[in-house]
């Protein structure tokens, strides 16, 4: 399989592009930065386009069987535009879902879509693909709108709603915490105990992977994350514990912490910290999806030399 892979050069693409071409699959790799990935045996690599202007995808489409689209801003941010994002998110992945639909050698757009495209930064019940999307910023609403029109097209499509990415070279939100917990500091989280749903960067490539060759994947929709949640209090022992450290955990009350974090204009990071975010794998599971690792096992892989 001849499989394009926007955005390769991400955290996700280098990792992908890697996975895929060692397993045997011809990659087409268009990334930003091609320095920062390796040449390798099935690896073709192309500069990606500008997502800010419109864009004529049907070069890259040319003689591939399947896409997988990455390209875009992946994260939630206040300093970037609406407009940024509706161009880069929802007009570029507009564009590619027609031009990929007028191409007969396509036969599969996975489209990673976000967890964020579902929900806001938290959530009080456990999230299913039956959840009415109800995204709180301008990158959840960007998503969702890509998706739209990655179903409305025609090609045939596989949307991956993932929550938070982590692993060895993440350097959002499960990055912070890992350098955070590095620290030889007792960290006041002791009572932080809401779930919150996790994806390894291992359990990520084996769902795409997944859903490029099963035909049963074709039409759907699915949310993507480890099988079981974690508290913060768990992850920072699970980190402190695989570098066989104490944990440290002194308990303040979340309302003072969260008080002192909205206070010095973390808001973000109390959103992240102090709420629930819970994702069901049933429907990825059913379809005979399974996930390689579990959260504590990556988590403990990632400070392990």
């Amino acid at each position: 399989m001849r499989v394009l892979i926007t955005g390769a050069s991400g955290f996700v693409g280098r990792a992908l592009t890697r996975s895929l071409s060692e397993a045997g699959f011809h990659v087409r790799a268009a990334a930003r930065n091609r320095a920062r990935i390796p040449a390798a045996e099935f690896v073709e690599l192309v500069p990606l386009p500008d997502l800010s202007r419109p864009v004529d995808w049907r070069p890259l489409l040319a003689d591939v069987d399947a896409i997988v689209h990455l390209a875009g801003i992946a994260h939630v941010s206040r300093d970037i535009p609406d407009a940024h994002y509706d161009r880069v998110n929802r007009l570029a992945t507009k564009e590619l879902a027609l031009q990929a639909s007028l191409m007969p050698n396509i036969r599969r757009l996975v489209f990673i879509s976000s967890i964020r495209a579902q929900t806001g930064p938290g959530a009080v019940h456990v999230l299913t693909e039956d959840d009415p999307p109800a995204p709180s910023d301008a990158y959840g609403r960007s998503k969702l709108a890509a998706e739209a029109f990655v179903r409305g097209y025609g090609a045939p499509y596989t949307i991956l709603r993932p929550v938070v990415i982590y692993g060895k070279e993440a350097r959002a939100n499960v990055g912070q915490l890992v350098r955070l917990a590095r620290l030889p500091l007792p960290l006041p989280f002791g009572a932080f105990n809401k779930k919150r749903s996790l994806l390894a960067i291992e359990n990520m490539l084996s769902a795409i992977r997944f859903v490029l060759e099963r035909p049963v994947t074709a039409g759907q929709s699915y949310i993507v994350a480890d099988p079981l949640p974690v508290s913060l209090a768990e992850m920072i022992t699970t980190l402190r514990q695989a570098r066989g450290r104490s944990p440290k955990l002194v308990s303040l009350p979340q309302g003072l912490v969260g008080a002192t974090l909205r206070g010095v204009g973390r808001t973000d990071a109390w959103e992240r910290i102090g709420t629930s975010l819970v994702a069901d794998i049933a429907k990825l599971r059913e379809a005979g999806w399974v996930p390689p690792t579990d959260t504590r096992t990556a988590l403990a892989n990632i400070v392990r030399k």
